[in-house]
């Protein structure tokens, strides 16, 4: 027996869709200022503190439908976890956080959306 489909799920899933991408740019935010402080000094808190800006966007952003956002956090997120766990260079994370940072806010800033499926 086929069992109903809630005509009304897809709205609501859209709905939480768009309350999280319209999150985006202060998710990016709390990115940037991590990185800010990071910049000024690479103590370990200031690094857990870019880590876990970048988990919670990888660990978000594709059950939201923003699997592209959500991958390239979580590529770099592994990056900022090596220098952490392996003492890893820092080498490139940086340039990898601008263009992360410079895509979302071409893609979500200043109120636009655009989920990336």
């Amino acid at each position: 027996m086929a069992t109903p489909v809630d005509p009304a799920f897809h709205d609501r899933l859209q709905v939480l869709r768009d309350k999280y991408a319209a999150s985006v740019p202060e998710r990016m935010a709390a990115i940037r200022d991590a990185l800010v402080l990071c910049q000024g000094s690479l103590i370990p808190s200031h690094i857990e503190q870019l880590h876990h800006a970048l988990h919670s966007v990888a660990g978000s952003a594709g059950s939201f439908g923003l699997a592209p956002l959500g991958d390239e956090a979580r590529r770099i997120e592994q990056m900022v976890r090596g220098v952490l766990e392996a003492g890893a260079p820092w080498f490139g994370i940086e340039a990898a956080i601008h263009t992360l940072l410079q895509w979302a806010d071409k893609d979500f800033g200043a109120g636009k959306i655009a989920a990336h499926d």
